[in-house]
């Protein structure tokens, strides 16, 4: 396998961690809007691109063992390590872009799961108060549940 194929990998694992971000903007700007019966379909469409995603790592997995073995190196070399070892500048140069573009947009995509998560909880937060003040705990003597927002007692 060449250096060409494992920089057609590289690509394709980029668009897909391109497509990862978009899908994750995408929910970000569901939960900001309060849309959230959307999240659901969103989440599913993440889980898809990240299956995706695995199975391209492990095509690129591949590809890079191949490489290393033609370069004389151990196959779990990483990136960086192959792109310096590779005899042609032109093609070091085509894999040391490869490796900073895919640690911006891991960068990118961890920043966005993080906030994604901060407004899952939050959202999550709300809809259990919203549900606790629609049934609340026995409050007074002799069982009296107090006032209620929803009367379930008819």
């Amino acid at each position: 396998m060449s250096v060409n194929a494992l920089s057609t990998r590289l690509w394709r694992e980029r668009e897909l961690l391109d497509l990862l971000q978009f899908k994750l903007e995408e929910q970000q700007l569901l939960l900001i809007s309060g849309k959230s019966q959307w999240v659901g379909h969103a989440a599913r469409e993440i889980e898809t691109v990240l299956e995706k995603l695995r199975e391209a790592s492990l095509s690129r997995a591949v590809a890079s063992s191949w490489v290393a073995a033609e370069l004389g190196l151990p196959d779990d070399v990483t990136l960086a390590q192959l792109s310096a070892a590779v005899n042609e500048p032109a093609w070091r140069e085509v894999l040391t872009q490869h490796l900073h573009a895919l640690r911006a947009s891991a960068s990118s995509i961890t920043s966005l799961r993080d906030t994604n998560s901060t407004y899952l909880r939050s959202a999550q937060r709300a809809a259990q108060e919203s549900l606790a003040a629609l049934d609340p705990d026995p409050s007074g003597p002799d069982g009296d549940k107090g006032p209620r927002l929803l009367d379930t007692s008819l």
